[in-house]
């Protein structure tokens, strides 16, 4: 270090010391010690019977509020069904229209339901996407809209004052009731669609997924998938979007479901506007029911690492009785996360896999009961074998009375939840309508829940899941398997205790 680097350094040091003085009086006095409390003092900041802490031990197996709801239904003059519930906290609104015109309505032409959904809100008489997007949003309002195999869906969000309200609705009513379908848009939506499945094939997870739902589905409306194919999609025409709008999107086959800050009267006027701005016609026939396939395997090759494992068989409609049971035995085997059968068995005591999850999807008619797991290429067979062991296991025996009681008491802490909000309340409208459930549906669905026994729920999926009955879809690398590894318990947990160092 040279001379004029010392310099340089007690320079610094003596402006360092001379801010630390200047500063450090008016520190003092900007932060006085406290006084010191006296008896006065002490009483007056508390009071002398200070109200004792409820203890949340009185809570202990109580189920939380439920929000109670009043559903009022009623169908138009058109025959759209109705269901309302009002809900004057925020002012402002909720819409749903749902239609049964998912894939399942496609015919011979895949993709169709879904275009024809895509493409309500790219141009109505006198307004392109652009336009239409920027109406909804000068008013607050969202549009929103969707397409699946059974249904497809569009919805509005919106403030309920009549001046906001009204434009709203007349702009949603057109896209809805009378879309354009641009030849421009479709050929921008048609590209967006061949770019995913090409996508897709670089996506093992989608590609078992498409084939198994054509192995457990074969010839069945519910075996094609819903974006359509690469073969398809490029010969759908505006003229085949304008037919399918004309009869999927008629009134007589659209279910309404309105939740928010309005009246008995301001909803049957909406309803009303609703309806009559939409094509005339009945309810769509509901698809056949699927037959059972035989069980099977495919295996798809990917260069991958790991391998996707899908198993399936054909479950239940969503109005089957047993809907509450097999909703609570799957929570248990492996729709519920961790702690469930699966997710202990396969991934915690040997660390098989990051996640393995199982859901059964009740549809108008049958839907799949699904298993989903992806592990290491070299395992996979054996994790396959595990699988099936567990679930064989779990039909024969059914869950522990503390699996059922656990799953119970966690169920009805949600079950808050699915009524929490306004956008909430409306799906499950639009779901009770759609399937024709009882305006009770909700509570009937929880008693239903709460009153189940061990033998029931065990009893409930014996009868409609069969352990060697499975479809199975694989999707990875060929490669020369290892036998499973042991399970290892994990450490019970340690009693916590003052750390010694």
């Amino acid at each position: 270090m040279n001379k004029r680097h010392l310099l340089l350094l007690a320079a610094l040091l003596a402006l360092l010391s001379l801010l630390l003085f200047i500063s450090r009086p008016a520190a003092e006095s900007d932060n006085p010690a406290p006084a010191p409390a006296t008896p006065a003092s002490t009483s007056s900041a508390a009071p002398a019977n200070p109200a004792p802490i409820a203890s949340l031990a009185k809570l202990d197996g109580q189920a939380p509020a439920r929000r109670a709801l009043d559903i009022q239904r009623w169908t138009t003059t058109e025959g759209a069904r109705v269901l309302f519930v009002e809900a004057r906290e925020l002012p402002m609104f909720d819409l749903r229209l749902t239609f049964a015109a998912g894939s399942s309505q496609d015919g011979a032409t895949p993709g169709l339901a879904m275009l024809t959904n895509s493409m309500l809100n790219e141009g109505i008489a006198g307004q392109d996407t652009t336009a239409i997007a920027a109406g909804f949003e000068s008013l607050g309002a969202g549009f929103g809209n969707g397409a699946y195999r059974d249904m497809a869906v569009a919805s509005l969000r919106s403030l309920s004052a009549a001046e906001l309200r009204t434009p709203a609705l007349d702009l949603f009513a057109r896209v809805v009731g009378a879309p354009t379908f641009p030849d421009a848009a479709l050929a921008r939506m048609k590209n967006q669609l061949l770019s995913g499945f090409e996508l897709q094939k670089q996506n093992p997870g989608k590609l078992a997924s498409i084939a198994l739902f054509q192995q457990l589905y074969g010839r069945h409306p519910y075996a094609q998938p819903s974006d359509g194919t690469a073969q398809s999609v490029p010969a759908i025409s505006r003229a085949q979007l304008a037919a399918f709008h004309a009869r999927a999107y008629a009134a007589g086959n659209a279910v309404i479901a309105l939740v928010g800050d309005l009246s008995r009267s301001e909803a049957e006027a909406i309803a009303a506007q609703l309806s009559a701005s939409l094509p005339k016609g009945a309810a769509l026939p509901v698809p056949a029911a699927p037959a059972a396939p035989a069980a099977g395997r495919q295996h798809i090759e990917f260069p991958s690492q790991q391998t996707h494992l899908m198993l399936a068989q054909l479950g239940i409609d969503r109005r089957d009785p047993d809907y509450a049971a097999l909703y609570v035995g799957n929570q248990i085997l492996g729709g519920g996360g961790f702690g469930t059968r699966l997710m202990e068995e396969v991934r915690e005591k040997r660390g098989l896999t990051y996640g393995i999850y199982s859901a059964f999807s009740p549809m108008q008619v049958a839907g799949p009961f699904m298993i989903n797991v992806q592990t290491r290429a070299e395992l996979s067979e054996a994790t396959l074998e595990l699988v099936r062991s567990l679930v064989r296991d779990f039909i024969a025996s059914g869950p522990s009375a503390e699996e059922l009681r656990q799953t119970q008491r966690e169920l009805a802490g949600s079950f808050p939840l699915s009524t929490a909000s306004n956008a909430d309340i409306v799906g499950q409208l639009g779901a009770i309508g759609f399937y024709d459930l009882p305006s009770t549906q909700l509570e009937d669905f929880m008693n239903q829940v709460q009153q189940l026994s061990v033998e029931q729920v065990r009893a409930a999926m014996a009868r409609h899941l069969d352990p060697d009955a499975f479809v199975v879809v694989s999707s990875g690398p060929t490669v020369a398997q290892q036998p499973l590894p042991p399970p290892v318990e994990r450490p019970a947990a340690q009693t916590a205790g003052v750390p010694e160092h």
